[in-house]
């Protein structure tokens, strides 16, 4: 594969100068691409969809090219009235036309605008950013609240439905491997006891729709904090980035997702679990700028679930990377033999730290 007869598909202007790999994304491919022109330079990120996660890559190119052709035109009818710019990458067409490239090997290449003079942080960087990334969700999920969901494909069957994740799960602990893992290390088993003792709590949403309290709506489908860009300039959230998971789904997943990935000021990747917590303040600072976007669209229904979410996805994550490394570290990418373990770890606390703030938690989604 040559990356640079790959960039060089893409309709950017001028020449291509250099192209790198960029960003700590656990799925895809992602590089940053530098084209100059005798009067101009341009930014453009080229990626490869990693196909074992994406079974339908196509569909993933097929649902960014709706849902920022959506937001973007409903951005251009509300600009006048807007605090800010608010912006959405957009997919960059080949020259020869068509929004991906199909390599020898079979894999699907795309290319995007970049958000520039915008930066994105591993950790929440205190209130402000959190009342910050909480109004870019609550702005996201407002300009997708209109969007026929018929028009969006799910590409990622059973993603995000926690129950699922648990079936899967069972069915991992039966492995061989998994075994042997589970009897070679003591904090294997403690966490095994753990998610156990959660079994319960895993339908808590899925009942919730069945029973038509809640309802499936576009979601992200992962909006952690180093998906949410900060205006350099400004300092106000100015987009997300990251949309291969948009897909029809439960908004309450985005919302824990983020708060989850916010309020664990020591990120995800942190080596001492001894400075992970779930703050108060900045889950404060993030509802009320979701809030302040998000109040108009959201249910009672949907309000009475929303410290679940919080709690559940912490949990699910945790699950997910647990079962990864039981059967070998097959979906999400590791730099060392135990960091599936580890980021389970982390996660399983987080979720823990929730459950010992719940009526704090509660009290301050009850006053936004």
């Amino acid at each position: 594969m040559d990356i640079n007869r790959v960039a060089g598909l893409f309709d950017y202007p001028g020449r291509l100068v250099t192209i790198k790999p960029i960003g700590s994304g656990n799925v895809n491919d992602t590089y940053l691409a530098v084209f100059r022109t005798h009067f101009s330079e341009h930014l453009g990120i080229i990626q490869r969809i990693n196909r074992h996660v994406f079974k339908n890559p196509s569909w993933i190119i097929e649902n960014m090219r709706v849902i920022t052709d959506h937001v973007h035109r409903r951005l251009e009818r509300e600009a006048d009235g807007a605090d800010r710019i608010w912006q959405l990458p957009r997919l960059v067409p080949l020259r020869k036309g068509g929004d991906f490239h199909l390599d020898e090997a079979g894999d699907y290449w795309r290319a995007m605008t970049v958000i520039a003079s915008a930066k994105a942080h591993d950790c929440a960087q205190g209130p402000e950013h959190a009342f910050e990334a909480g109004s870019v969700l609550g702005q996201f999920h407002r300009l997708l609240s209109d969007l026929d969901l018929s028009r969006l494909r799910d590409t990622l069957p059973g993603f995000h439905v926690t129950p699922l994740y648990m079936k899967a799960y069972d069915a991992a602990r039966q492995k061989p491997e998994a075994a042997l893992r589970l009897r070679a290390s003591a904090e294997a088993a403690r966490l095994e006891r753990f998610i156990e003792d959660r079994r319960p709590f895993t339908e808590v949403l899925e009942s919730a729709l069945r029973g038509k309290e809640i309802s499936v709506r576009p979601i992200h489908g992962d909006p952690k904090v180093n998906n949410i860009m900060i205006d350099d300039l400004t300092g106000k959230g100015t987009s997300i980035v990251d949309l291969d998971t948009v897909k029809p789904g439960l908004i309450h997943y985005d919302f824990g997702d983020a708060l989850r990935s916010i309020c664990n000021p020591v990120g995800e990747e942190v080596q001492d679990l001894a400075g992970v917590h779930f703050d108060l303040h900045l889950c404060e600072a993030f509802v009320k700028g979701y809030m302040a976007y998000a109040q108009d669209f959201l249910t009672p229904g949907d309000r009475r679930y929303l410290y679940d979410s919080i709690r559940l996805i912490s949990f699910e994550l945790g699950l997910r990377f647990f079962q990864d490394y039981l059967v070998g570290d097959v979906y999400f990418k590791v730099r060392y033999p135990e960091h599936n373990l580890h980021r389970a770890r982390v996660q399983l606390r987080l979720c823990e730290s929730i459950e010992t703030r719940e009526s704090a938690i509660r009290k301050t989604l009850g006053q936004c």
